[in-house]
């Protein structure tokens, strides 16, 4: 993981979780990016197709995430919840 700057023995497992669930969340995002633009980018239609079924899945894989967090991490959810 990227944002271990205390060491992992001084986090707890609920931290390190939340860490691992966050990560994985910034690279799903990524994921979707590229995938558009790839989309975007192509003119075969057969490519394009799976591309938009790919960038799809992982708009499921970020949502997924997302509920863990909330559920995991009861601050993160009430600012869903209240935010402006």
């Amino acid at each position: 993981m990227t944002g271990e700057h205390e060491g992992r023995e001084n986090l707890s497992d609920e931290t390190l979780d939340l860490e691992r669930a966050r990560q994985s969340l910034i690279e799903e995002l990524e994921a979707i990016n590229w995938y558009q633009e790839r989309f975007e980018s192509t003119k075969n239609t057969e490519l394009k197709k799976i591309l938009e079924h790919n960038r799809d899945e992982e708009k499921e894989h970020a949502a997924m995430l997302i509920e863990w967090i909330r559920k995991n991490d009861p601050t993160q959810d009430k600012m869903f919840e209240e935010h402006d």
